[in-house]
């Protein structure tokens, strides 16, 4: 019996660790063939170079997309989205695979989305039927009507996609994936590694025994314009504090040159005794952080998603994650320094939030890998209302 080829595009740095576990079912399971396409700015070092981290994990990649245009700014990233199409159209060309998968809401998903679709490739959707405050939301919702299987992380989620019309023969809640590893690190929290010396990164070393806290801020696409402004506010509430701050460069998005800038600047005007700054860090070394720190702050579905199953507490700033669902670990907060001020020092006081399991309990991986074995291929579907 042939092996059914299950063909996943990894995007960007995020994208891997929200599939991880499915990877690695996917490798795993007796009755499918693992195809693996890394695009994006998960090839590039300014962005961490995701791609290591793919390769020391064992994953054999069969193809590398190079599709980012330089700018971070709207239109390099409709162009990226259509240089995208056209190279993966080829690359699933050469494949040939029996389902491509695709995750959740970025402009290189929609790529993937769209070559799978045009070329008769049924497409199975992780993550969708959630809500954001920014274009990733239509993104993520346009995906939902190409693709043909949804793999979505909550309840809500689910009831979206069949409000959508979606067919709920083939709409799941398996969980999200990237619970699964959030819930090996719970069982086993330890910090057992030094992020200096294993991670690099620019700025001081402050002593994390005392304790400390992460932040992981991202441009909001359509604020773009504002996103320097955006990341003062932080730096700002955050420039006197007296705990030491664990800070990760943005994504690849529109705007995240001012993000960049506006972090860079900073620190050539201020000395940040208390600051360092890192470009990426395997999934799982990432979560013992933040399992181990006070708190995070910052604008990243980690603090929604992963924090709410740690219990770590999770301030977020802006609108980048409005309206999604999340568990009482959360805190929103404007781009205001005084109201993150004012929350960090709430985090620090009142300590860990109740762990919820609103994106699943750790099984995902494995429920995507079986309903990929099984699940009837479909090469057209007919949507009714």
């Amino acid at each position: 019996m042939r092996k059914r080829k299950i063909c996943i595009v990894i995007t960007a740095r995020p994208s891997y660790s929200r599939v991880k576990t499915v990877l690695q079912a996917i490798k795993e399971h007796p009755l499918l063939e693992l195809q693996l396409v890394v695009s994006g700015s998960a090839l590039l070092d300014r962005y961490g170079t995701a791609v290591n981290y793919i390769e020391k994990d064992g994953f054999e990649i069969n193809s590398r997309v190079f599709n980012v245009l330089e700018g971070e700014n709207l239109m390099s990233a409709a162009k990226t989205t259509g240089i995208g199409i056209l190279e993966l159209s080829t690359v699933f060309n050469n494949l040939k695979p029996d389902i491509v998968v695709t995750v959740a809401d970025r402009f290189e998903t929609m790529a993937t989305a769209v070559a799978a679709t045009y070329m008769n490739i049924p497409l199975a959707h992780i993550q969708g039927g959630e809500v954001s405050g920014n274009i990733d939301e239509k993104v993520r919702h346009s995906i939902t009507k190409l693709a043909d299987y949804h793999f979505v992380a909550s309840a809500d989620a689910m009831e979206r996609v069949l409000r959508l019309g979606e067919d709920p023969a083939f709409v799941f809640n398996t969980g999200c994936p990237s619970i699964d590893i959030a819930a090996k690190v719970a069982k086993d929290p330890l910090l057992n590694f030094d992020p200096y010396s294993k991670y690099g990164g620019v700025g001081a070393k402050p002593d994390l025994k005392n304790g400390y806290i992460v932040v992981m801020q991202h441009p909001v696409t359509n604020e773009y314009s504002e996103s320097r402004c955006h990341v003062e506010e932080t730096l700002y509430a955050l420039k006197d504090l007296d705990t030491s701050v664990l800070w990760f460069w943005p994504n690849v998005d529109a705007g995240s040159d001012g993000t960049s800038t506006g972090i860079r600047a900073f620190r050539e005007k201020y000395e940040l005794k208390h600051m360092h700054f890192f470009k990426n860090m395997e999934s799982s070394d990432f979560l013992r952080l933040l399992i181990n720190s006070k708190c995070l702050v910052g604008n990243s579905s980690v603090g929604i998603r992963e924090c709410a199953y740690l219990g770590v507490p999770a301030i977020n700033i802006g609108s980048r994650q409005n309206k999604r669902e999340r568990g009482n670990n959360v805190i929103d907060v404007d781009y205001s320094k005084e109201q993150i001020l004012n929350a960090v020092h709430s985090c620090l006081s009142n300590g860990k939030a109740e762990s919820s399991a609103v994106y699943g309990r750790g099984d995902a991986g494995r429920n995507i890998a079986d309903l990929l074995a099984t699940i009837a291929l479909r090469f057209h579907k007919t949507i009714t209302f």
